[in-house]
């Protein structure tokens, strides 16, 4: 027999480290057989933020405005700024038979750090797509240098038009704010819009501002004469339903990030749906744009954001908490009372999970809370009866309630939560973040709840 086993060991090399390389090479394949067969769970972690963004649109600007033309022939000095506001009588621009001397100007720093921040805005904003921007920047940064030339915008509104030094001045005959450009819109309104109006492809825009000799009737500037102003912007369909019944709504301008209310409404042009916004102030900001990027602030619920494709169902036991007790190290549960092969009671303490919990109201000090707990159907059977901490008052369990929830799998198994939805679409539910024993942001739970078995 001895002579065997030799010849074995010779055959085979057995060993303890070959048996347990055996045995850790038989683990390591029927490992790699499980991950390879089993269902692999998606996991989503728990983000917060509104159901979905708010829809951006570009709305087309219309005003109060009118082009005014040179009341003479010569040489355009200009003086009010572009984009500024002015006063009736104020100093728009002055006509001279021949071109004035250059003169210069030293800005003081104040003025030069106000130049440089309009500049850096413009730098942070700009997009290629919409370079015609770039023209208007231009004259409203050439009107800012200009205010420092010496020639003031205030003046008597008795005469708009006066001979100084040389030169016949043109004052403003209504407030306003002064544009040195002109596109073609200034005359339109609501009702005398089309739908070829809002083609950006085809949009021109004339600026005014010359070094050449003008003649006595060409156009020379536009003054918007009112601080009430509409953006009219195209709906689909199912925008314009979604919209529907509004009578204010919030916008975000998204060239500066600033957001103001207007009165809202749904017009019809060339018999498609479009959103008309009413606004009373905030023009100044935008009055050398014609076409407006803005967002409608219109989804304001926010709250922790899951796939609905991770909601299920689960049903639980509804027991109120003064039947609750607590153990030794705290823990919650309640005592089940029974009786035992001798027909005497029994109490036991059943430690039973909660999932949930819904205050129904206090106790008589008006400082603890009186709650619904929703308990774990397996700790009980239905008919279970259950006493008070120190008293004889008995509760039946019978009452079920099914809730909505996920599973949570931050341990690397799944766990119920509870979940409240607030608001929901197609693919997204926004969740309370206050649910007592529900989610918190960055929890991890299963994508797909129908891949989980607990």
């Amino acid at each position: 027999m001895a002579g065997l086993l030799v010849q074995l060991k010779k055959i085979f090399g057995l060993n303890i480290a070959t048996i347990a390389f055996g045995v850790l090479l038989i683990y390591m394949v029927f490992t790699a057989v499980l991950l390879i067969t089993s269902t692999h769970i998606e996991s989503y972690q728990v983000t917060t933020g509104p159901l979905s963004r708010n829809e951006t649109y570009t709305g087309l600007s219309i005003r109060e405005e009118s082009v005014f033309k040179a009341e003479s022939s010569g040489y355009v000095n200009y003086y009010a700024r572009e984009g500024s506001k002015i006063n009736a009588g104020g100093a728009v621009y002055g006509l001279s038979s021949g071109k004035t001397s250059e003169t210069s100007a030293a800005l003081s720093s104040e003025d030069l750090a106000k130049i440089r921040s309009s500049m850096l805005s413009f730098s942070k904003s700009f997009s290629g797509s919409k370079f015609n921007n770039t023209y208007s920047f231009k004259n409203q940064l050439e009107g800012s240098i200009l205010q420092y030339e010496g020639i003031s915008t205030d003046g008597n509104a008795s005469s708009h038009v006066v001979s100084i030094g040389g030169q016949n001045v043109c004052k403003a005959q209504e407030d306003g704010i002064i544009l040195y450009s002109m596109d073609g819109y200034e005359n339109k309104t609501v009702d005398t819009l089309t739908a070829e109006d809002f083609d950006q492809t085809s949009y021109h825009e004339t600026d005014l501002k010359t070094d050449a000799q003008i003649q006595t009737g060409d156009n020379i500037y536009t003054n918007i004469t009112s601080e009430l102003w509409s953006l009219i912007i195209p709906l689909s369909d199912k925008q314009a339903a979604k919209l529907q019944g509004r009578t204010t709504i919030r916008v975000k301008f998204l060239k500066d990030g600033m957001t103001q209310s207007g009165d809202f409404s749904i017009v019809k042009i060339d018999g498609a749906k479009y959103g008309k916004i009413d606004f009373s102030r905030g023009l100044i900001r935008y009055a050398s744009e014609r076409f407006l990027d803005i967002e409608l602030v219109t989804n304001t619920v926010t709250g922790l954001k899951i796939p609905l494709s991770a909601t299920t169902y689960r049903d639980f036991y509804v027991i109120s908490s003064e039947y609750s007790t607590t153990d030794a190290n705290g823990v919650i549960g309640f005592n089940k009372v029974s009786k035992d092969s001798d027909g005497n009671t029994v109490k036991t303490f059943i430690k039973a999970g909660i999932y949930g919990k819904l205050v129904t109201g206090y106790d008589s000090s008006g400082k603890k809370e009186i709650c619904d707990y929703y308990v774990d159907k397996s700790a009980f059977k239905e008919g279970d009866a259950l006493v008070k901490n120190n008293s004889n008052q008995r509760f039946i369990v019978s009452e079920t309630i099914s809730l909505e929830g996920v599973y949570c799998i931050n341990q690397g198994y799944p766990v119920f939560r509870w979940v409240e939805i607030l608001d929901q679409n197609e693919e997204y539910a926004i969740i309370s973040s206050s649910t007592s024993y529900g989610l918190s942001r960055y929890d991890r739970i299963a994508r797909d709840s129908s891949q989980v078995k607990e």
